[in-house]
């Protein structure tokens, strides 16, 4: 099992010789600046592997997933972490999809009008 350090540290990201965090990269990429710890949540998880993400996903989304902002967010984070594992880290990214694919069904079955617009519009 990889050390919490070690995880924090592949979490950053380098562009155009910069270092920065998720956050930053998202703010940059897509101009959303993301205001939850989902993204370091997850990252704590991943260090525990799929077990502490399945438990991690099922705390954050009862407790979040009727607040639409949150769970948009959410969903984000579910979406980059999938990306992000793809090369190194097989089975967590399969698990990010998975887990991805049921929040998104989730929250365009439940979301409806300025909440699924935002929703939409943010992850589009």
């Amino acid at each position: 099992m990889e050390s919490y350090n070690e995880s924090v540290d592949e979490h950053l990201h380098e562009r155009k010789g910069t270092i920065m965090t998720w956050a930053e990269l998202v703010e940059s990429e897509i101009g959303y600046k993301p205001f939850t710890t989902f993204w370091q949540d997850f990252t704590i998880a991943d260090a525990f592997g799929e077990t502490a993400v399945q438990d991690t996903y099922n705390r954050a989304f009862k407790e979040w997933r009727t607040d639409y902002r949150y769970l948009t967010e959410f969903v984000m984070v579910l979406n980059h972490k999938a990306s992000f594992h793809y090369r190194n880290r097989d089975e967590l990214s399969r698990l990010y999809s998975k887990l991805y694919d049921e929040a998104d069904a989730w929250a365009c079955d439940h979301l409806k009008g300025e909440e699924l617009s935002f929703y939409l519009h943010t992850l589009d």
